[in-house]
Order: structure tokens, then C-alpha cells, then sequence
């Protein structure tokens, strides 16, 4: 469960200013299956795990 300071998922722009991606590759990862995202009331919603997962798993496919 998130904290009061932490929030349970973040909005595509602020996941954008979290990663420093683009929108654009956030959309491009979700459509691919990529980044799962939570859809609710129309808005698509990133959770924090899954942005920490998505770059740990480009930090080890660059360093390989």
C-alpha cells in the first residue's frame, strides 16, 4: 500500500517526469504489453512498480 507522500500510480506525464521518457514511448510500451498500465474513468494510469521494473530490466539490457 503506498504511503501518504507516495502515490499508488502515477498519470502518463507524471510517469514521463519519473522515468524521463517520453508520453510517446510510454504509449509505444503499453500498446506493445510492454508497461502494464491500469485504465479508469478513460485516464491510463502507471503504477510506480511497474515504471521501477521497466528500468531495471533496460539497465540490465544495457549492461549485458
Amino acid at each position: 500500500m503506498a504511503t501518504q507522500n507516495e502515490r499508488a500510480a502515477l498519470s502518463i506525464a507524471q510517469a514521463a517526469n519519473y522515468t524521463g521518457l517520453s508520453r510517446s514511448t510510454l504509449y509505444r510500451l503499453m500498446d506493445a504489453g510492454d508497461l502494464p498500465s491500469i485504465k479508469i474513468a478513460g485516464r491510463r494510469l502507471i503504477r510506480p512498480a511497474a515504471l521501477d521494473a521497466l528500468l531495471d530490466a533496460g539497465a540490465k539490457q544495457g549492461a549485458q
